[in-house]
């Protein structure tokens, strides 16, 4: 039979949990009612608070995702065989046909492609399929309380409270990643305070479930990051050996490139001769190798990556091709 002291050691882990999970929730609510102070001064109404703030739990699984991010290298060849997929072109495809009338209303007012917003569409949520389910205002609370980037979560935190104060979504709608990224174009408050739009006109803006808002919004936000409208992105080149691959930044006019013997993989340019063009070799030399123009850059303001913005002009190329 188990002695006395023996069950109190037994308990002790669990006395010391409980304590540490008091403290955690003290120093939580502690975070959230100088928080509310603040965005009360800032001129969040104190319903909004109330509703944003209702049942709102620091949130483990929003740390360790934070905390336990995968540290890895992955080359662009691995990155474009799982993004840029059959399945994935096939259904951008698809999600083209099914809104062709909608895809050319937005194209008409931004002058931005169909194909480069599926792609974006496709990568950020599998066409509206996955957009994550972590309550915002909880997880930016959680990352603005205890995060790796506290200051910055702190400013999406803030503008999540003004999206809420407008009136565009209801709190427990606001759904999104663990760091916050929301509906079906993962758009970060602030973004989306920038760059969502109601293009269905119905007095919100609803980029959780309207596609009209959803797709309005990615090509507003390539609109504003500079998109050239009748222009493309980039297109495949073929590099001569010994010329070396400086990078997006380095441009010069498609006939200084020419001049020196880069050509197009499909046997023509998809850009003037006058065009300034910079060389991306994402997985060095030997690898494939991209002329990028003006539009790859707006593609990389939505996300700053190579291969990112490489994915969604190759997907939207097929899509439309």
């Amino acid at each position: 039979m188990p002695t006395r002291r023996i069950l109190l050691a037994s308990a002790l882990p669990a006395v010391f949990a409980a304590r540490a999970f008091a403290a955690t929730a003290d120093s939580f609510q502690s975070f959230v009612t100088g928080f509310r102070a603040e965005a009360r001064h800032a001129g969040i109404s104190p319903a909004t608070l109330d509703r944003a703030f209702a049942g709102v739990q620091p949130n483990q699984k929003v740390l360790d995702r934070d905390r336990h991010q995968p540290e890895f290298t992955m080359t662009w060849a691995r990155y474009r065989s799982l993004f840029v997929t059959d399945a994935r072109i096939a259904n951008g495809r698809a999600a083209v046909a099914a809104n062709r009338a909608l895809f050319q209303r937005v194209q008409q007012r931004f002058g931005v492609s169909t194909g480069v917003i599926t792609g974006i569409w496709g990568l950020e949520s599998g066409f509206g399929a996955i957009t994550g389910d972590f309550r915002v205002v909880e997880a930016l609370a959680t990352l603005a309380w205890e995060g790796r980037r506290a200051a910055f979560f702190r400013g999406e935190l803030m503008a999540a409270l003004r999206i809420l104060d407008h009136g565009d979504v209801a709190p427990a709608a606001m759904t999104g990643s663990y760091a916050g990224a929301m509906g079906q174009p993962q758009f970060m408050p602030s973004s989306y305070l920038r760059y969502a739009v109601d293009f269905e006109g119905h007095g919100r803006r609803d980029i959780w479930t309207s596609k009209p808002d959803v797709l309005g919004s990615i090509a507003n936000y390539l609109a504003e990051s500079g998109w050239r409208s009748g222009q493309t992105w980039g297109q495949q080149i073929v590099v001569p050996p010994g010329i070396e691959v400086a990078g997006r930044d380095v441009k010069r006019p498609l006939s200084e490139w020419m001049r020196i013997g880069v050509r197009p993989q499909e046997g023509r340019w998809f850009a003037s001769a006058d065009t300034q063009a910079g060389l991306v070799a994402p997985d060095g030399t030997g690898g494939e190798t991209f002329a990028v123009f003006a539009n790859f850059a707006a593609i990389r303001r939505y996300n700053p990556s190579d291969y990112y913005a490489l994915a969604v002009g190759l997907i939207g190329d097929q899509v439309e091709g």
